[in-house]
């Protein structure tokens, strides 16, 4: 098959839609069920070079989760703990495998923003990973493959129309790569930066220690915005992006904004957000909306009289100021990757607010001296990178 047509473009009144190889070459992926668009494909072909590399860098099973061609979550398939089953609303039954773990985390990191995602895999889909998929809402997913009982629980999806696509993982594009603009053609060589622990060893700041776990957090990090609309920053811990900034004109907004959401994932952990007395039968997307809104400035709205009612068997007690910086003060040793140089040292003072203890960054900016001295004042660790990870 050299081209696929597909039901329209970006949006609903740019047609024709399609894509196809130039060079008479077959493609790489085969649908398996649904109808895919473009956005989809758009979501699944960064989605696939993500993974791809997160396995080759870690040796690990690697998911991500795109909506609109930015990751999302992005995690390698480390063991769960007991209180991330619980916030990812995994369920107890399900044996879990190294796959299932890694989709686990991507998805459940940032659950708002992964809400009908497209799904990528590194490896085969086993039934674990499937059950999970199963519930979620979710466009789709492509993979290298799926076993037999798991293409037959993801063919059952929205009523028979979620989205399979399996691809050729021994598939290696072009090395010079091109898309049009307002009718004019951009070239460039594809972005074949190698990432991995050796990416790290520039270590500028006073602290040098730089442990293994810490190296693999960087590394999801780094490799995460490489395939993240740029500006972009990532906060990652455990095997897992925990916060992901995509797309803003100033770098101080885009630390802010993933340094908040990895903020909301470690405030889903807390007790208190944790036992909400949620009524039986509320679904999933209802939790998550009324989590959000409960750890949030916004909480009145979710308080008032005659609305949690709705959710809750009992009205919760306000979740104070006071008491959500005190649980954020137990999340420590988190790492931070960023796709070009912090200009300014606000940057780290906001990263710190997060527990952010492991810096990667590309460096080179006039104020170098400024940013290394702030993550000294903090003891944090910090690499220099010498490259810059822009994805447009």
């Amino acid at each position: 098959m050299n081209e696929l047509e597909l039901k329209y473009g970006c949006n609903p009144n740019q047609k024709p839609s399609r894509i196809f190889m130039e060079n008479a070459a077959e493609l790489p992926i085969k649908v398996l069920n649904g109808k895919p668009g473009y956005i989809n494909f758009l979501d699944a072909f960064n989605g696939w070079q993500l993974v791809r590399e997160l396995k080759a860098a870690t040796g690990l099973p690697a998911a991500t989760s795109f909506k609109h061609v930015s990751p999302a979550g992005a995690a390698v398939g480390l063991p769960l703990t007991d209180v991330e089953k619980k916030i990812y609303w995994v369920d107890e039954k399900v044996e879990l495998t190294p796959l299932a773990n890694a989709y686990a985390r991507a998805r459940g990191a940032d659950r708002m923003s992964s809400f009908g995602d497209f799904i990528s895999l590194s490896d085969v889909c086993d039934k674990a990973t499937a059950l999970l998929i199963k519930p979620e809402v979710s466009d789709g997913v492509i993979a290298p493959g799926y076993t037999d009982e798991a293409l037959e629980i993801l063919k059952a999806k929205k009523k028979g129309g979620y989205n399979v696509i399996e691809i050729d993982p021994n598939y290696v594009p072009d090395p010079v790569e091109r898309k049009q603009v307002f009718g004019v053609t951009f070239e460039q060589g594809r972005n074949e930066l190698k990432i991995d622990k050796d990416f790290l060893s520039n270590i500028v700041t006073d602290n040098k220690e730089l442990p293994d776990s810490a190296k693999i957090d960087l590394i999801i990090a780094l490799i995460t915005l490489k395939y993240t609309q740029s500006n972009s920053v990532c906060y990652a811990k455990g095997g897992q992006a925990i916060g992901i900034g995509a797309g803003q004109q100033s770098r101080i907004h885009c630390t802010r904004l993933a340094g908040s959401k990895a903020d909301n994932w470690y405030l889903r952990q807390c007790p208190k957000v944790m036992n909400l007395p949620f009524k039986d039968g509320v679904g999933r997307a209802d939790r998550d909306n009324s989590i959000d809104l409960y750890i949030g400035d916004e909480y009145e709205d979710l308080l008032a009289d005659g609305t949690w009612e709705k959710f809750f068997t009992e009205k919760p007690e306000v979740f104070t100021r006071e008491e959500k910086k005190a649980w954020l003060a137990g999340n420590t040793d988190v790492a931070l990757g960023s796709d070009a140089f912090f200009p300014f040292g606000d940057n780290i003072e906001r990263a710190h607010k997060s527990g952010v203890k492991y810096v990667a960054q590309p460096g080179g900016s006039i104020r170098d001296d400024n940013v290394i001295e702030t993550c000294n004042k903090y003891g944090m660790t910090m690499s220099f990178t010498g490259i810059r990870l822009f994805h447009h």
